[in-house]
């Protein structure tokens, strides 16, 4: 719970806050967190892409560097250690991989990227363009690939002003049930368990 609480301060502390430069969207970061969580959702996923889709751009937050405006901030791979304190890879294998299924999706799609907004055409160019053949054919083997697709395609359209989203307390409720204990924190408790 103890990550559930971070992630709270996290949204409050930066959620309010556009994505501006290069990277301007038409809703705050944690509107767009609740509204790609909320496709999710409508989509009938099952929590942990839900949290997944919640949480996707979290690495934004994590000792987020200013000269990063005109660079991949490499967003998807911060987020990752700050998850798996907490969740398995069904959280945090989307969140790792929703990057690359934007690179795969332009490559497999035609219409893709028409559809992107501009900041993630912008963006798409810093992290790599379109992936070539070879690099599409091991993306789409990889475990949790087609939930990092799934989520790409919600995170594109979780962009939309004023759309009405359940809280982040909602949300973070299905976060709460999915934490699990941390390895480090459960060997401690084991050698105390056996120390008395």
């Amino acid at each position: 719970m103890q990550l559930i609480r971070h992630i709270e301060r996290l949204f409050a502390l930066h959620g309010d806050a556009p994505y501006d430069d290069e990277r301007r969207e038409p809703v705050s970061q944690l509107a767009h967190a609740l509204q790609c969580a909320q496709l999710a959702e409508w989509a009938q996923a099952e929590a942990p892409l839900i949290v997944a889709a919640l949480l996707h751009d979290i690495g934004h937050f994590v000792d987020q560097p200013d000269e990063f405006a005109h660079t991949d901030d490499a967003h998807e791979a911060r987020a990752v250690p700050l998850l798996a304190q907490a969740f398995d890879e069904r959280v945090t294998q989307p969140v790792r991989l929703h990057v690359m299924a934007k690179r795969y999706l332009v490559h497999v799609d035609p219409t893709y990227f028409d559809a992107l907004s501009p900041a993630s055409v912008h963006s798409l160019a810093l992290q790599g363009g379109p992936m070539s053949d070879a690099e599409a054919r091991r993306f789409a083997a990889l475990p949790h690939a087609n939930d990092a697709v799934r989520l790409r395609r919600w995170d594109d359209l979780a962009k939309a002003p004023g759309r009405q989203t359940p809280s982040l307390a909602y949300y973070l409720s299905f976060a709460e049930q999915l934490c699990q204990p941390q390895p480090a924190l459960l060997a401690k408790a084991f050698r105390q368990t056996l120390a008395v």
